[in-house]
């Protein structure tokens, strides 16, 4: 079935429909990792994006339940050059995902590099594509907008209960990655809705705080539960999470331009000097610094990459530690933590 993408600047690209049909609003984005399809689709950061994958093959190597980052999808379509299967397709199609293959990403790319993230639509139905500009103009930009509470748990759950030191988490939109790796550490997990309040946080011996989607600056219920936190128990935040810090601590956010999506990003540890190839995925970021309680920057921006505060028993890296996918130079962070926090106690 042919298939159509349309940005909210009147731009077109064509293509054919190997997903589910239907009509996908959302906000166009892209990825440049060359491997972790599954993972990119099921990540709750993703929701309301339409995503385009830099790779010009995608589904090549099948899909596997253990890869999926959450219990369904989250992107709202997939944007490709070639699509493979039959695997994908079928995956896509049962999981209700609009997905295009046929489409022209290296312009597509250039296109949002240029212009930056833009409303769109990946229509797979009998859309007219002027009723399609349309639609797609008259939804909300991704500023402003608090996504967090369609991604998060509705009830506290463990997760893990082998462990000896007792980590609660913060869902804002977590990875199942994170939470393997917490447990793996040996950490007895909990994982606890966005709405939870910081008393019954205290609780347990240490604080993570997750990814997430959408823009942090409307979420001053989740700012202020951080704030409560710092000082009182060790906090450790992720992407989303490390934002969130950056409002609790007085630092500002903005939204990127086009956001900062792949395995292959460039970090600076302050510190040491050493830069970190690293796993990301955020439209929004907290704006550079100089203060010294940044460790980490990004080389392509100078936004803040991480926060320690030593005196607050709080840090935050924007970057993902977990690689789920992605490069291993950042792996000893998570679990260090669990040691450190374990030792402290």
């Amino acid at each position: 079935m042919s298939a159509f993408l349309a940005l909210e600047d009147g731009t077109i690209f064509r293509g054919e429909s190997v997903g589910a049909a239907g009509a996908a609003f959302g906000e166009a984005v892209f990825t440049t990792a060359m491997t972790g399809y599954q993972e990119t689709v099921t990540d709750p950061s993703f929701a309301e994006q339409l995503v385009c994958f830099t790779a010009p093959m995608v589904g090549n190597y099948g899909v596997a339940a253990g890869r999926a980052e959450s219990t369904g999808a989250h992107a709202k379509a997939v944007l490709m050059r070639e699509a493979r299967g039959p695997e994908w397709t079928s995956w896509l199609q049962e999981h209700g995902i609009v997905a295009l293959t046929g489409i022209d990403t290296r312009s597509l790319v250039l296109r949002l590099r240029d212009g930056g993230a833009m409303r769109a639509v990946a229509a797979a139905d009998e859309l007219d594509e002027a009723d399609a500009l349309d639609a797609v103009r008259a939804r909300p930009t991704m500023e402003g907008a608090a996504l967090v509470a369609q991604v998060s748990t509705p009830e506290p759950y463990v997760y893990c209960d082998a462990g000896t030191l007792r980590v609660a988490v913060l869902d804002y939109g977590c990875k199942r990655s994170i939470l393997r790796r917490l447990a793996g550490a040996g950490a007895h997990v909990t994982v606890f809705p966005h709405t939870v309040d910081a008393e019954e946080l205290l609780a347990y011996d240490a604080i993570l705080l997750s990814n997430g989607p959408g823009d942090p600056e409307p979420l001053a219920y989740e700012v202020q539960v951080v704030r409560e936190l710092l000082g009182r128990v060790p906090v450790l935040g992720i992407c989303l999470g490390h934002q969130l810090l950056g409002l609790a601590t007085g630092h500002d956010t903005y939204k990127l331009p086009f956001g900062h999506r792949g395995a292959n990003h460039p970090v600076l540890e302050r510190r040491s000097g050493r830069v970190l190839v690293t796993s990301q995925n955020h439209g929004f970021a907290v704006a550079p610094s100089e203060s010294a309680d940044a460790t980490h920057v990004s080389l392509y921006d100078g936004t803040v990459e991480g926060f320690d505060f030593p005196e607050l028993k709080a840090r935050s890296v924007q970057f993902h530690p977990e690689a789920g996918p992605g490069p291993h130079d950042a792996w000893p962070i998570l679990e260090r933590w669990v040691v450190e926090v374990r030792h402290a106690a």
